[in-house]
């Protein structure tokens, strides 16, 4: 029977790495989460008029037009640091808010089904804001888990990521 030295790792030989995604992955992919749900939210899906491409068209609009701003913003920032990062550098500044964009697409996907007469748009919104709100508990544990944290650590922050989940739902019923 083998002893716990075989198991060992020889001296001078790193750990296998884990893949961990970039902080601003993270924030990205929660940002993009709350946008959409905010966006769904704000959609009057309830109407007579409603119209569902229309409004996925602008959701996911609306993510690209905030990932390139918020990617933006972060080249302003080096600029005035006085980083004398090439272009290129900064191009990828932009494109690195691709997890925002990314994070809408299901609420996209499901505004188009009911483009396609799946359900109703107000079905449609109100799946999303539950999905996102699912999502925002998996990304917030996700991230925290990243960090390094313990599972009841993270359980607890995917619980608070999902509580901005709920006060939109929330918000949505009591406006609505």
């Amino acid at each position: 029977m083998p002893d716990r030295a075989d198991h060992a790792r020889p001296r001078g030989v790193a750990p296998p790495k884990r893949h961990r995604p970039a902080e601003q992955s993270l924030f990205s992919g929660i940002y993009g989460l709350v946008l959409a749900s905010a966006l769904v939210a704000a959609l009057d899906a309830t109407s007579a008029t409603a119209d569902p491409g229309p409004d996925a068209l602008w959701v996911l609009l609306t993510a690209l037009a905030a990932g390139a701003a918020h990617g933006y913003a972060h080249v302003i920032a080096q600029r005035a640091a006085a980083d004398g990062t090439a272009p290129l550098s900064r191009l990828r500044l932009v494109l690195a808010e691709w997890p925002l964009v990314a994070a809408v697409l299901p609420t996209v996907g499901m505004l188009l089904a009911a483009v396609a007469g799946w359900w109703t748009e107000a079905t449609a919104a109100e799946v999303a804001l539950l999905f996102n709100t699912a999502a925002l508990f998996g990304w917030g544990t996700w991230a925290a888990r990243t960090a390094g944290h313990g599972w009841p650590s993270s359980l607890r922050a995917g619980g608070l990521d999902m509580l901005i989940g709920l006060v939109i739902i929330i918000a949505d019923a009591l406006i609505e």
